[in-house]
């Protein structure tokens, strides 16, 4: 018997950074989708790979049966932190832990929504485009149109470690006034209050959304809520597209009182060509990123594997999301 034989098998649904895959490969058999495969080929690739799987480290959409069918697998593992690619349920039902990697790429994201803001405020873009197009007397303009962030209210819908990085940068490095919408209010720290989300919406110049997706959050940014909006105020999304209605917010852009808006997620990625988001001028468009980066994704590919393998060794990390699984496991 070949020594690899006996390792366990981990499939990735899509490339981790090389370190991450350079410990995976020396503590397991690992098997990649292939990128060439369209979603049929791939999902029929994942069921097959999964026979004699023991791990599986996701970054892309699972169907929710996808553990009814036969596996071997002992744990899941989410590259990031939402956990809407994964049938939690499902694997709870089966005694599978989910674990995913919180916090790691906080940072990352919360910068790109810093980033966001300072573009909107200093229209960076629109500058760039006069300055190539030989318009040069457009910086006559500037002292009427752009802003500084100092001094400006800041909404963040979510307050987990994402909303609190946000929080931290704006208030700590930019002084903006911070304020908060968050299921637990009673977390919040000094200087930072919580707010209703109308009332937020009402009082902020930005909104920075970094909420998860759930049943409670699903389109809750929405035609009222919108409405409610301070004039000019500018929307930053690195949560999930599903949380704000598109078509009612392209609706207020065109309308008012939304100022711009500075998307990263959307309802259906990638976004169709069809999307009115792509035609509306105020509106920033980028293809889910903002948690992107070289440190970022080493940190989330480190993490996924530690999580894995302990998972495949039967241990029980801190970031299993769903320990509830384990009584069920005891009773299959």
């Amino acid at each position: 018997m070949n020594s690899t034989d006996a390792l366990p098998k981990v499939v990735l649904t899509d490339p981790i950074h090389p370190e991450a895959y350079a410990m995976l490969a020396d503590a397991a058999r690992v098997a990649v989708l292939d990128a060439g495969l369209d979603a049929s080929q791939a999902l029929h690739a994942l069921r097959t790979e999964l026979r004699d799987a023991q791990g599986l480290i996701v970054r892309r959409q699972l169907p929710p049966d996808l553990f009814d069918g036969p596996h071997a697998l002992l744990g899941i593992v989410r590259h990031g932190v939402g956990l809407d690619f994964i049938p939690v349920d499902s694997a709870t039902r089966h005694g599978l832990p989910v674990g995913n990697t919180p916090a790691v790429n906080a940072n990352a994201v919360a910068e790109y929504a810093i980033a966001a803001m300072l573009e909107s405020a200093r229209r960076l873009r629109f500058f760039d485009a006069q300055v190539r197009a030989g318009n040069w007397s457009e910086r006559g303009t500037a002292s009427a149109t752009t802003f500084e962030l100092r001094g400006r209210a800041l909404g963040v819908v979510g307050f987990g470690a994402i909303g609190q990085r946000i929080a931290q940068i704006a208030a700590g490095g930019l002084n903006m006034r911070v304020a908060a919408h968050t299921r637990s209010p009673s977390r919040l720290p000094e200087g930072v209050p919580a707010m209703a989300l109308k009332d937020l919406f009402a009082s902020s110049d930005f909104i920075a959304v970094a909420c998860p997706l759930t049943e409670q959050t699903h389109g809750m940014i929405d035609r009222d809520v919108l409405a409610r909006a301070k004039p000019g105020l500018v929307l930053v999304n690195v949560a999930r597209g599903a949380v704000i209605n598109e078509a009612d917010l392209v609706d207020a852009l065109e309308a008012g009182p939304i100022g711009g808006a500075a998307l990263d997620v959307y309802a259906t990625q990638p976004l169709p060509m069809d999307s009115r988001l792509r035609k509306h001028p105020r509106v920033m468009l980028t293809p889910h990123l903002a948690g992107t980066t070289q440190d970022a994704e080493r940190a989330m590919g480190l993490m996924a594997v530690q999580t894995q393998l302990a998972l495949i060794r039967g241990e029980r990390p801190d970031n299993v999301v769903n320990p509830e699984c384990y009584e069920n496991k005891e009773t299959q």
